[in-house]
């Protein structure tokens, strides 16, 4: 906490701390926590049905974003005529190995991962 003038004939006052949004939300809403929890679940589950591996102690904000950047390859690839459920990552053999998803390599940060996945839906209009 830091000290601010109030002006300079008065001496240095304490601010009051302000508190965290996570704090005030769950002041308000004291089961935000389990609806996080289950978002985030909900999440992994979706991707995991799509053959990706990921799991619950990732961060919640990447999951949403690796989330979003599967379904935009999808829309892609839909949009050039591919078909997901034959384009899939449990696939033997795909039409077009194009339209599969790229898997996640062991130990690849989500991040990274999610960074590969938006290449691969640009080279797809390429």
């Amino acid at each position: 906490m830091g000290y601010e003038p109030v002006s300079r004939s008065w001496p240095m006052v304490r601010s009051a701390p302000m508190p965290h949004d996570d704090e005030l939300d769950l002041s308000l809403n004291p089961h935000r926590v389990e609806e996080r929890e289950a978002a985030a679940q909900e999440t992994v589950d979706r991707l995991r049905r799509r053959g990706i591996n990921v799991s619950a102690r990732e961060k919640p904000e990447d999951l949403a974003d690796l989330l979003t950047a599967v379904e935009q390859f999808e829309d892609r690839v839909e949009a050039r005529g591919g078909d997901l459920m034959v384009d899939d990552l449990r696939s033997s053999q795909p039409d077009d190995p194009q339209y599969v998803i790229p898997q996640r390599e062991s130990g690849e940060p989500l991040r990274r991962y999610i960074a590969r996945i938006e290449s691969r839906r640009r080279a797809l209009s390429s």
